[in-house]
């Protein structure tokens, strides 16, 4: 292996553990962000994610201004179109019914959640459907396009980076200090032992983010892997079928690692490629740390048993979320932790489309547990 490709595996898997040991500690759920606030009335942890935007945003732009980004904006963003609404729609939807975001998932996973296993198969199955509809969907986003060239904001609108990253940080950071006098930064007021503020992972897994632009050239996404896995699964059910499937055999992305090497290639495909290397011990780490964060809390005990309608509910959340997140594409860690704080014009579209959708997730939640 090259010292290239040791360096983004090594540095994935790092930011993996990190990520699932702080998201579980302090129960970091980005889906909660938006159910919590909706249903409950409780902002939380979306005060955090909004933490986590501006800190994104500050650092990312003086890695920008000093040099140290491999690219701006991030490959793989690409420009916008209204498929990206809706698939942030959807999206929203999958994630309330599921109970937890893609990485949420995962660390949930690693703490011993069997609902948090029925929506990672759930995960599976929607990205396996997706590849059957992949041929059409890919011509609606193509005739749907907004724009040819621009990605992020200030590509559109001509306004330096710098300008744009400072009024983020401004209208950011003011709201987080008007939280921070209110005193609304303060967690539970009977912390369970081990917990850890929502604000301190917040910053952390800013750092977390920018640590993964260093070391693998992206932001921390793991969605197009549930494809991958969805399809090394189905090649061994049904080969021929895979084989015949566009999304499963194409490799559309290309990619040169930060430190060198050559052009790698990569795709939703049962390959083990550049998609592989970085996103592989990504998944791996985050559950990893949150198993670590579970058994030294004495947490980890599963519970097997569940209702046969919420095992359905969950399911089916897994597969909507899937749907959604090839559909934009991308997941809310990929767009709203690296893409938000770049204002790349796709990633904002997606929140535009999540928000309605946790709101729909959490009316259809409500009917489905109540009735």
């Amino acid at each position: 292996m090259e010292a290239s490709a040791l360096i983004a595996l090594i540095t994935a898997l790092a930011v993996g553990l990190a990520a699932g040991f702080f998201m579980h500690r302090s129960d970091f759920c980005l889906a909660g962000a938006f159910r919590d606030l909706f249903l409950f009335r409780d902002g939380r942890r979306l005060r955090a994610l909004m933490l986590l935007v501006t800190a994104s945003a500050v650092l990312f732009e003086l890695a920008r201004v000093m040099g140290a980004l491999p690219s701006y904006p991030f490959p793989w963003f690409a420009p916008p179109a209204a498929t990206n609404l809706i698939g942030g729609c959807l999206f929203g939807i999958g994630m309330v019914l599921a109970g937890g975001c893609v990485v949420g998932v995962l660390y949930k996973m690693g703490g011993g959640s069997l609902p948090a296993v029925v929506a990672f198969l759930g995960l599976l199955a929607g990205s396996a459907l997706y590849a059957e509809i992949h041929p059409a969907w890919s011509q609606i986003a193509k005739a749907s396009a907004w724009h040819d060239r621009a990605v992020t904001l200030p590509q559109l609108t001509g306004v330096a980076p710098g300008w744009w990253a400072a009024g983020l940080a401004i209208a950011g950071g003011w709201l987080c200090w008007r939280w921070w006098r209110q005193g609304l930064w303060r967690g539970p007021v009977q912390q369970a032992e081990g917990y850890l503020p929502l604000w301190l992972t917040a910053l952390v897994l800013a750092g977390l983010g920018l640590l993964s632009v260093l070391g693998t050239g992206m932001p921390m996404g793991v969605t197009t892997s549930y494809a991958k896995f969805a399809a090394f699964i189905e090649k061994i059910i049904a080969p021929g079928h895979v084989a015949e499937l566009t999304y499963f055999t194409a490799q559309p992305i290309r990619y040169t690692l930060p430190y060198g090497g050559p052009q790698l290639a990569g795709g939703g495909g049962p390959v083990l490629d550049v998609v592989a290397l970085i996103q592989f011990p990504l998944i791996a780490g985050i559950i990893l740390g949150a198993l670590i964060s579970a058994l030294r809390l004495g947490e980890f005990r599963p519970r097997w048993r569940m209702p046969g309608r919420q095992v359905l509910m969950i399911f089916t959340g897994g597969v909507i979320m899937a749907l959604g997140s090839r559909m934009t594409p991308g997941c809310n860690v990929w767009h709203l932790m690296g893409g938000v704080p770049l204002l790349t014009i796709q990633s904002l579209l997606f929140l535009a489309g999540l928000l309605p959708g946790a709101w729909l997730g959490g009316r259809l939640l409500l009917r489905l547990t109540t009735s």
